[in-house]
C-alpha cells in the first residue's frame, strides 16, 4: 500500500500525523466479478478522538457530539469507504470524510441572541385584539 498522508485541514490550525491514523482493510462488497473475491479494497479508518492530543479540546467535544453514531466505546471515530475498486482511493475517500467531519467540528456555532418585540408590533396587536373585543360586544344583546 502506498504512504498515508498526513492530514491537514485548510484551516491550518488542525493537522493530525499519518501515526495517529489506524487503517484496517477488508474485502468490499458490491459489484467487481472475481477481482472482488481476492482484494481488500474497502478501507476503514480510525481515530481516537477522546484524549487526542492532535484535536483542541473544543473541536474534540463538538466532533463527540456531532459524531455519536461513528464512536465506538472506547472514543474511537470509524469511518469506511468501499465505494471505489481501488484500495487507494477509497483511502483517499475516508481521509476526505474525516477532513469533512473535523472540519465541521472547527467551526464554532453562532450563539442565537433573542430579539426585542418592537414596540410598534406590540402595540399592533394590542390594538387589534382591542378591535376585535369591539367587534364581539356590539354582537351581543343589550342589557336593560
Amino acid at each position: 500500500m502506498a504512504r498515508i498522508p498526513t492530514l491537514r485541514l485548510a484551516r491550518g490550525s488542525i493537522v493530525i500525523p499519518a501515526a495517529a491514523l489506524d487503517w484496517q482493510f477488508a474485502r468490499s462488497a458490491g459489484p467487481g466479478g472475481q477481482h472482488v473475491n481476492r482484494t481488500s479494497s474497502k478501507a476503514v479508518l480510525r481515530l481516537t478522538v477522546r484524549n487526542s492530543p492532535h484535536l483542541p479540546p473544543e473541536v474534540r467535544s463538538r466532533l463527540e457530539e456531532q459524531q455519536r453514531s461513528r464512536l465506538t466505546a472506547d472514543g474511537e471515530l470509524v469511518i469506511s469507504s468501499q465505494r471505489f475498486r481501488d484500495q487507494h482511493r477509497n483511502v483517499a475517500d475516508c481521509l476526505a470524510k474525516l477532513s469533512a467531519i473535523v472540519e465541521r467540528a472547527a467551526v464554532r456555532p453562532t450563539v442565537r441572541r433573542k430579539t426585542k418585540i418592537p414596540r410598534a408590533a406590540v402595540a399592533r396587536r394590542l390594538a387589534t385584539k382591542r378591535h376585535r373585543s369591539e367587534t364581539k360586544r356590539s354582537r351581543k344583546q343589550p342589557r336593560d
